[in-house]
């Protein structure tokens, strides 16, 4: 300041004084770069943290729709990914349960390696592998995926769910997608007998998927 380099003034008491904003305009140069080194250093972080079950398969041994990589980039976003139990949530599968007389109700998430249950009542298991994952199918769909008996299905027949534990032989799943169209995975019902789905059933089911959708997450942005 005393060369003169940055503008300023002396104080009655001899202090010399300058405003901020000229040593600000004086820092942008060097700033510039280290803003960039630091943005570099954050999306190298992000990368490391996106595990591989968030990146799109090649040949994956289900059914994928072709915003599979966008899906999967939205919900990791999302947080939800073995995240802990919430009420609003397991309120919805309690909810699903009874109004479809379902004995197993869940909020399915699938990333490309699992199906990982955020809700769930009437089952044990936490996850399941992906290709197992009926919800695989229904989020394919616009509307709701039923199978009403899988022993006659064969897409589903040989599936370890049906011919093991549960012994999945009724299933009729939602999806749920977040503000931007993803189908982050479903709501679904399941039962251990053929069956149909009564109108109102159904129309249940929808209605609480709806609920469900309000709760996810915003995606990113952009």
């Amino acid at each position: 300041m005393e060369s003169g380099a940055i503008e300023s003034w002396k104080t009655p008491g001899g202090h010399r004084r300058t405003r901020l904003s000229r040593i600000a305009r004086l820092m942008e140069p060097a700033a510039a770069p280290r803003a960039a080194t630091v943005g570099q250093a954050v999306e190298a972080a992000l990368s490391a943290l996106s595990p591989t079950e968030f990146q799109a398969q090649e040949a994956p041994a289900y059914p994928v729709a072709d915003s599979e990589a966008t899906r999967l980039v939205a919900l990791a976003a999302s947080g939800l990914v073995d995240s802990p139990p919430e009420a609003r949530f397991d309120r919805i599968v309690r909810l699903a349960s009874t109004v479809t007389g379902s004995p197993i109700a869940l909020i399915s998430l699938l990333t490309a390696q699992r199906q990982w249950f955020k809700a769930r009542v009437g089952l044990a298991a936490q996850e399941t592998p992906r290709e197992w994952a009926f919800c695989s199918h229904a989020i394919m769909h616009d509307d709701a995926f039923v199978v009403e008996d899988t022993s006659a299905d064969t897409r589903f027949r040989d599936n370890p769910l049906v011919q093991g534990d549960p012994h999945i032989r009724f299933y009729a799943g939602v999806p749920l997608r977040d503000k931007a169209g993803n189908a982050l995975g479903t709501l679904c019902v399941i039962d251990r007998e053929p069956r149909k789905l009564r109108a109102a059933e159904l129309q249940g089911l929808l209605d609480l998927a709806e609920i469900a959708m309000e709760e996810l997450p915003d995606p990113p942005a952009g």
